[in-house]
């Protein structure tokens, strides 16, 4: 049912209601932000689309919100509005913005070049510091988190000698190709709006749901699946959280297939300095991290155990010479390595978990107790700082649960009205960030607003 149908609900909630709430709230943001409306109301010029990067447009301001500046936990615009930031770049400045130690290594490595494909001796620390961040002995440096999935992979294809891969419904890991399917009433099909996708994608992606450990049994069975790749938590939907067990099952039906598994960290790091890995005592054959571990500064890293480096290195001293279709020129230059030994030595610690796990609590608690005062069909689910609301019952327990929870008219409304309440959160999915530099009074503000529009929209 469209959402302008009479008696519609969304989410609980009236669509009529909603539809309102939009429309109010879309007049205030434009009232208040009357230089970035003049700037980028008719979109920027030169760009395709009006904007730099195609997913700029698909915020639910009337149009984006054009940045002056941004430090710590807070983002200001060109009309002088200031937010605190929840959404922290969709978990790129999940640190806080330009933190203090990776703002000073980034003026110092500028003053020394900015790329030369050859190390620096940062490079010298980051390694040592990632096998102790992260647990696994070897790793590679790329710029993005797609990047590095897609170089995992290749190793894994190339060890197993198996050309399959398995994800599951929901997923997300960058643009990778290979994992842009999912399951519509049970057969797994190209995701929808693919843009000159001319592959079926399913005739080397296998795709079962998450939590669905005999779904996964049979998928493996035919020992034809070189890896499987998986969040620990499903995010970039609304957020589902592994049942009990789920990931032991996982661990022990991919070995017993002779399957590697990928742990894609790029959202979870949220759950500690180790990730959701580190913290469950999952053991990954190959890790991705990419976002916030080089403190902004785009950067990614993939590991590997040493049997699958030894497979690999066996693997290459037999193959065919020539290109191996992994790599950049920019990536591992030594501004990243310079901004990732920051992070990792002076950002990304205990102390500054414990803080981001401390105030994330205070927010879920904060944002249930709205829900239940409101009695609202809503849940909030938490994967460390990462936190989120989900406009429909809980807990969620696979993708296309997560699928059809997904309110996106009702989102957008909330989105706007708590912008022009002073609060940023992601422009998907609800999803809120806690930094180490979030303060408990912007958490409360946070819950206050959310509180402002749970009452509109249930007046």
């Amino acid at each position: 049912m469209h959402a302008s149908d009479t008696g519609a609900t969304i989410g609980g909630i009236a669509a009529a209601r909603i539809a309102e709430l939009r429309e109010t709230e879309a007049a205030a943001f434009r009232k208040a932000r009357p230089k970035s409306e003049a700037k980028l109301g008719n979109g920027i010029a030169g760009f395709l689309g009006g904007v730099p990067m195609h997913w700029m447009s698909d915020w639910p301001t009337p149009f984006p919100i054009l940045v002056d500046g941004a430090r710590g936990a807070t983002i200001s615009d060109i009309d002088g509005n200031r937010l605190d930031d929840f959404c922290l770049g969709d978990t790129g400045s999940m640190l806080g913005h330009s933190p203090a130690p990776v703002a000073r290594a980034i003026r110092r490595q500028s003053a020394r070049g900015l790329t030369y494909m050859l190390p620096s001796e940062d490079a010298l620390a980051i390694g040592p510091l990632l096998r102790q961040s992260f647990g696994l002995p070897f790793w590679q440096i790329a710029t993005t988190a797609t990047d590095a999935n897609r170089f995992a992979l290749r190793v894994a294809r190339a060890v197993t000698s198996r050309e399959k891969i398995l994800v599951f419904n929901g997923c997300y890991h960058g643009s990778v190709d290979e994992t842009m399917v999912r399951l519509i009433d049970g057969r797994a099909v190209n995701r929808p709006g693919l843009a000159g996708e001319f592959r079926d994608l399913t005739r080397a992606t296998k795709i079962v749901e998450f939590n669905d450990v005999a779904a996964l049994e049979a998928a493996l069975a035919d020992r034809d699946v070189a890896c499987v790749i998986t969040e620990p938590v499903l995010t970039n939907s609304c957020m589902v959280l592994p049942e009990p067990g789920f990931h032991e099952a996982l661990r022990r039906l991919t070995r017993a297939a002779g399957t590697l598994l990928l742990i894609d960290e790029t959202h979870t790091i949220s759950t500690g300095p180790g990730g959701y890995s580190g913290k469950y005592g999952l053991e990954p054959d190959l890790f991705v991290l990419g976002k916030p571990v080089a403190g902004g500064v785009p950067a990614s890293i993939w590991g590997m155990t040493e049997e699958v480096a030894t497979r690999y290195g066996a693997y290459s001293r037999t193959k065919e010479p020539g290109y191996s279709g992994m790599g950049t020129t920019l990536s591992a230059n030594p501004l990243q390595f310079a901004a990732m030994r920051a992070t990792l030595e002076e950002v990304m610690t205990e102390a500054a978990y414990a803080h981001m796990d401390r105030l994330a609590r205070r927010l879920d608690a904060g944002l249930s107790a709205v829900i239940d005062r409101y009695h609202l069909p809503w849940h909030v689910a938490r994967a460390g700082a990462r936190v989120e609301f989900v406009c429909a019952p809980g807990p969620l327990r696979n993708g296309g649960e997560a699928e059809k929870a997904h309110a996106p008219e009702l989102e957008a409304a909330i989105h706007v009205a708590l912008v022009n309440r002073g609060v940023l959160i992601a422009p998907f999915h609800n999803m809120m960030l806690i930094s180490p530099a979030t303060t408990a009074a912007q958490v409360s503000r946070l819950v206050a607003a959310f509180a402002a529009v749970a009452a509109r929209l249930t007046a």
